[in-house]
C-alpha cells in the first residue's frame, strides 16, 4: 500500500467543528491511527483480493462545506422515491430536513440526524446508547473503509423502535450526490426494539457524468423476536465510487431482511454481514447489472452464533460490456449452532464475451447436526430461448432483453411490497421487456 493512500485523507483530517462528546472523538482518533496504518483495503487481504481500490487511493475526494444544493438534489429525489413512506434526505453528506418528511411518525419511533442526537446526547439521556451503538464494529468486520468511515463521517440517520412498535410506512433514507469530487462519509444506527418491525428503503443516486465518492455505514441491531426488512438502492451515476457496509446482529428469534438492487456506479463495494442469535432468522436477496467498465463487488457473511437459526442467500448477476462482477459469500456455522439450516445460491448471466465474474461462495461449518448447501451458476443467455422468441415474431435484441429481465425480476419478486417499484426500475434499464 503506497504511502499516499494514507497521506491524502489522513492529512485533511480535521476535527469536527462541533462539540462532540469525548468519547466519539476518541473513536475517531483511535480509527484514523489505525488508517493511517494500514490504509484502504487491497488485494492482498483475501477478502479484497478482486477488488482495487487504487482510483480512490489516487484522488482525494473532499466533504461538502456550506449549505447543501437542494434544487439539483430534488429532482434524483424524485426519480427514486418511494410513495407513502417517511424519509431522512442528507445531500452530500449534510443532513436536509426540509426535503425530508417525519409527520405522523407513531410514538415510540427516533428518527432523526446522527449528527443532531450527538449535539443533545448528554441532555436527553441518548449518549450510552450511542456510544455503544457506534462502538460495536467487531474485530471479523472491521477493515480500512470501516475504520475511513469512523474518522471522517460528518452524519447520519438514526432509526430506533422501541418494544412493540410496528411501522405500518417504510422509512426512506436517501443519500444524494450532487458535486464533483465530492465525498458523503455517514454512519447510520437502526435498532429495532422487542417484537418492533420496521421497514428502511436505503436509496444512493446522484448524476450519471459526476465522480464522487460515497461511503456508507450501516449498524442494525435486532432485538428479540425483532423484524428488520432493510432494501437497497443503489442507483449511482456512472462515474461514482461507492462503498456501502450493512452489519447486523440479530437476537433470539430475530428477523432480518436484506435485498439489493445495484445498478450504478463505476466502482461499487456493497457489504452485507449478519450475526445471528438463537432461532434467528436472515434473508438475503440480490441483483446488480453492470455495463461498460463497471466493476461491483457483493461480500456477503453471515455467522450462525447460536441453535435453530436460519438463513437464505441468493444473488443474480447481469453484466455486459467489459465489465466485472465480484460475489464473495461466506456461511459460517459455529460449534455451538447445531441445527441450523443454510442456503446459499449465485447465479450470473454474461451477455459479453468480454464481461467476467469471480463468484466465491463458501461454507465454514463447526458444527455436526446441520443442514447447509451452496451452489453457483455462470453461463450465457439459452440459444434456444432466444430462437423460441424470434419464432414467435420478435427479434432477437428485444428477445434477449426479455430473457434478462425475467433473470432479474425473479428475485425482485422477493422484494416484497417494494417489488413492483423496483420492477420499474428495471425496465428502465430493459424498456423492450415490457
Amino acid at each position: 500500500m503506497s504511502a499516499l493512500s494514507h497521506s491524502l485523507y489522513v492529512d485533511s483530517y480535521r476535527e469536527p467543528a462541533t462539540n462532540e462528546p469525548a468519547w466519539l472523538s476518541r473513536l475517531r482518533r483511535q480509527a484514523l491511527a489505525r488508517f493511517e496504518a494500514s490504509g484502504f483495503p487491497s488485494p492482498r487481504d483475501e477478502e479484497w483480493r478482486y477488488t482495487h481500490v487504487a482510483p480512490i487511493e489516487r484522488k482525494l475526494f473532499t466533504a461538502a462545506t456550506g449549505s447543501a444544493d437542494t434544487d439539483a438534489a430534488e429532482a434524483l429525489i424524485e426519480s427514486c422515491r418511494i410513495a407513502d413512506a417517511w424519509s431522512l434526505v442528507f445531500v452530500d453528506g449534510m443532513f436536509v430536513p426540509e426535503l425530508s418528511e417525519r409527520h405522523g411518525l407513531p410514538a415510540g419511533v427516533t428518527l432523526e440526524s446522527l449528527a443532531s442526537l450527538l449535539a443533545l446526547s448528554e441532555a436527553d439521556g441518548n449518549a450510552a446508547w450511542l456510544e455503544y451503538g457506534l462502538e460495536r464494529e467487531t474485530e471479523s468486520d472491521r477493515h480500512g473503509f470501516l475504520d475511513f468511515n469512523t474518522a471522517f463521517f460528518t452524519d447520519g440517520a438514526v432509526l430506533r423502535l422501541e418494544e412493540g412498535v410496528a411501522l405500518e410506512k417504510p422509512v426512506q433514507l436517501f443519500f444524494v450526490s450532487t458535486r464533483n469530487d465530492g465525498r458523503s462519509t455517514l454512519r447510520n444506527l437502526i435498532r429495532i426494539g422487542r417484537n418492533a418491525e420496521a421497514r428502511v428503503v436505503e436509496t444512493h443516486v446522484g448524476p450519471p457524468e459526476t465522480g464522487y465518492l460515497g461511503a456508507v455505514v450501516n449498524q442494525i441491531e435486532v432485538a428479540d423476536n425483532g423484524g428488520l426488512n432493510h432494501y437497497k438502492l443503489q442507483l449511482d451515476g456512472g462515474r461514482a465510487y461507492h462503498f456501502g457496509g450493512s452489519y447486523a446482529r440479530v437476537a433470539r428469534d430475530g428477523r432480518f431482511g436484506h435485498h439489493l438492487l445495484s445498478l450504478g456506479g463505476l466502482l461499487v463495494r456493497n457489504e452485507v454481514h449478519a450475526r445471528l442469535g438463537h432461532a434467528a432468522q436472515t434473508e438475503m436477496n440480490g441483483v446488480f447489472l453492470s455495463e461498460n467498465r463497471q466493476h461491483v463487488d457483493n461480500h456477503i457473511r453471515v455467522d450462525h452464533d447460536e441453535p435453530h437459526g436460519s438463513s437464505r442467500v441468493s444473488y443474480r448477476g447481469i453484466l455486459e460490456d467489459r465489465s466485472r462482477g465480484v460475489f464473495q459469500g461466506r456461511i459460517v456455522v459455529h460449534a455451538d449452532a447445531q441445527k441450523t439450516d443454510a442456503e446459499m445460491n449465485n447465479r450470473n448471466l454474461l451477455l459479453s464475451d468480454d464481461a467476467e465474474i469471480d463468484t466465491k461462495p463458501q461454507l465454514e461449518i463447526h458444527a455436526d447436526d446441520v443442514k447447509c448447501a451452496h451452489g453457483v451458476t455462470i453461463g450465457q443467455l439459452d440459444p434456444d430461448s432466444v430462437f423460441y422468441l424470434e419464432s414467435r415474431g420478435i427479434d432477437a435484441a428485444t428477445a434477449r432483453e426479455m430473457l434478462t429481465f425475467a433473470f432479474a425480476a425473479e428475485i425482485v419478486e422477493r422484494f416484497g411490497p417494494l417489488r413492483e417499484r423496483l420492477r420499474g426500475l428495471l425496465l428502465a434499464r430493459f424498456p423492450n421487456a415490457q
